[in-house]
Order: structure tokens, then sequence, then C-alpha cells
């Protein structure tokens, strides 16, 4: 074979719609690490964050005895309870099990949150611009999943289902957020070495 039939080839190439999309992903990531409007308050946050007084925890919050952040880690505990509560919203009689996980899922937002800000107080602008964006994703997803318990403990089990839903769109946007940080970040400590 040569190299002209593997470019024809379907799986050789994403769709024209799928470079749509990812253009334009990337076009509204480059225009928010660009934005300055947020630049004071961000500012503020970060040496807010920096003050505490955290002593050794600061290290463990930022994954230092791993030798890598902790925050991607400790966000598995929420993201695998909610996307595994979404599978299970389609099987019969899950009612307690999705129950259950989207509480597992909303009690390990705390740490992940902690470390993730632990994180972004040290981000230079324009990584902590899509990162504050980032955490404002997850604040709606919380929000959302909050709701969505509470309508699943009040036999709302339909209502349950869509705030999950919502909540789990949020989860994809603020995961596509984070993980760009996170790329940035390696991109950035590879050119610096």
């Amino acid at each position: 074979m040569n190299s002209r039939t593997l470019d024809a080839s379907p799986t050789a190439r994403p769709t024209a719609a799928l470079d749509t999309a990812s253009a334009c992903w990337l076009k509204t990531l480059d225009r928010l690490e660009r934005t300055t409007v947020a630049d004071p308050a961000i500012r503020a946050l970060q040496r807010g964050i920096r003050s505490l007084p955290l002593g050794g925890m600061r290290d463990l919050l930022r994954g230092r005895p791993l030798g890598h952040p902790v925050h991607p880690v400790l966000v598995q505990v929420p993201i695998g309870c909610w996307l595994s509560a979404s599978v299970l919203d389609f099987v019969p009689g899950t009612h307690h099990a999705t129950t259950t996980l989207t509480a597992v899922g909303l009690a390990g937002v705390a740490p992940a949150a902690v470390a993730g800000w632990a994180d972004w107080a040290d981000l230079p602008p324009e990584q902590a611009r899509v990162g504050l964006v980032h955490a404002a994703s997850n604040v709606f997803a919380v929000a959302c999943y909050t709701a969505s318990l509470t309508a699943r403990l009040r036999g709302r089990s339909a209502r349950g289902r869509l705030w999950a839903l919502s909540g789990m769109a949020a989860v994809a946007v603020s995961g596509a957020l984070g993980g760009h940080v996170a790329y940035r970040r390696a991109v950035g400590a590879h050119a610096a070495a």
C-alpha cells in the first residue's frame, strides 16, 4: 500500500465536522487564555490561596510525595461515581445504587477541589484563566448533582436523571478544560527543561 491509499482511508482522517468542532474549541481556548478581564480577581485569589498557612499539607495537596499532582487522581472519585450512576440510570431497579453513587461522588468533590485550588494558585496567567473557567464548570456540575441527589431522595428519579445528565455535560466540559491546563503545563515544563 502506498501513502496515498492510506490517506484516502476513512479512518486516516477525522470527519470534517470533527475538524470544525476541534478548531472552534481550540480557538475558544486561545481566546480564553488571552482574555485579561478576570486577571485582578485571579491574582487576588492566587495570593490568598498561597498565603493560607497550610505548612506541609500544601506539598501533600500538590502531590509532591507522589511526584505528580494529586488533583487528577482525586477527581476520579466524583467522575467515576457520576459516570457509573449515569450508566445505571438506564438499568431498571438500580435506584438505590444511583442515589448512593451520586452521594459518594458529591462527597469526593471537596478533596479534589482543595487539591485543584492548591495547584491553580501557582499557575501562570494563561493557565489560571482557563483553570478559573474549569472551576466554574465544576461548581455548575456540583449544583446539578446536588439537585439530582435531592430529586432522587424525594422519589423523583426522572428529574434526578435529568439533573445528572446536565451535571455530566458540565463534567465533560470541565474535564476538557482541565486537560487543556494539564497539557499546557506539561508542554511548558518540557519546553523549560
